[in-house]
């Protein structure tokens, strides 16, 4: 019994040894020709011995040492208990009514603090839909959106007239949020159903009679000066890369690429995302991207009358709307 005890033990201070092993390599990544010793010392406040002490292994960091460490460099320690065939994932918080729609913004701007925005972060957005950062605004467009969201989230499924949904007020965490978003480098995947969602839900309001004419109008006015929004960031915006995918199914995947910190956004609902910092996962998913980069047409670099053609292609489906509305 006392072996199976020992025994026990040592597997479990190996353990220990291990995640501080692993802790140490993450920091020492991160702080590059700097001093280990001396950047322990000071962040946890101990002697230069002490510190030492802890980077050579002969001691352990305590579980407060731990998250401080982690918690200053910015370290999951998701990724160093994870392996191969398992990794550790969170999730945003559930939104059942538009009420709750404050907090998921307020946690998707806490995301975009939390992490090393700089220029060598690129966010990635497979555009299965519009990115919703683009309808983050005081227009009918936006309101018709959260309209639409919410029904669609709305187990009891009782639809109101949308001249009288009124969501709740939270036009300063929107304009934070698309403001920092369209300030990173941008790489954006779309096809010719990126706007299908948005045109096929107002034609499904306006048919059902939840919808007036005058109201669905105005969104597709908003809606084209959206799209001719993104034309001229394709055509002027250096910070923003737009490709057009016609051969594979688009997601509304984010991926936050940063040499120190990436961060895979994978949807789980209509407002929800299944967040993922592992190091292995964040690699291959930026692998991923790039093969999908690589079989679609830069409409940034290439020339007036590709990307003339591709906008021309979702004016027309605007239009082609607002004539059925007549």
């Amino acid at each position: 019994m006392r072996k199976k005890i020992k025994i026990k033990k040592y597997i479990c201070e190996n353990h220990k040894i291990m995640y501080q092993e692993l802790l140490l390599r993450e920091i020492r990544r991160k702080i590059g020709n700097k001093s280990l010793n001396d950047e322990i010392a000071n962040i946890l406040n101990i002697s230069y011995d002490a510190s030492h002490r802890r980077t050579s292994l002969k001691a352990k960091f305590s579980f407060e040492e731990g998250l401080i460490l982690a918690k200053y460099y910015q370290i999951s320690l998701n990724q160093l208990i994870t392996s191969d065939q398992q990794i550790m994932v969170q999730k945003t918080s559930v939104v059942n009514e538009t009420s709750d729609l404050q907090s998921f913004f307020q946690n998707t701007l806490s995301i975009f603090e939390n992490l090393p925005l700089s220029d060598e972060m690129t966010i990635y957005y497979s555009a299965k839909d519009i990115p919703f950062f683009y309808t983050l605004s005081d227009t009918l467009l936006s309101r018709f959106k959260i309209y639409v969201w919410m029904n669609l989230l709305n187990a009891k499924q009782v639809f109101i007239p949308f001249l009288q949904f009124s969501p709740p007020y939270f036009e300063s965490n929107t304009q934070q949020l698309k403001k920092k978003y369209e300030a990173q480098n941008i790489v954006e995947l779309w096809n010719d159903r990126t706007i299908s969602s948005i045109l096929q839900q107002i034609l499904f309001y306006y048919e059902t009679g939840l919808l007036q004419k005058n109201e669905g109008e105005i969104i597709l006015k908003e809606l084209k000066e959206l799209i001719e929004y993104i034309e001229q960031k394709t055509e002027n915006d250096p910070k923003f890369h737009l490709y057009e995918n016609e051969l594979m199914h688009l997601s509304n995947d984010i991926f936050f690429h940063h040499p120190q910190q990436s961060l895979f956004a994978l949807p789980a609902n209509m407002f929800g995302y299944i967040l993922i910092t592992d190091p292995k996962t964040c690699n291959e998913t930026r692998n991923y991207f790039e093969h999908q980069i690589k079989n679609s047409k830069s409409l940034t670099t290439s020339g007036n009358r590709d990307r003339k053609i591709f906008f021309n292609t979702m004016y027309e489906q605007i239009e082609n709307l607002k004539q059925k509305l007549q």
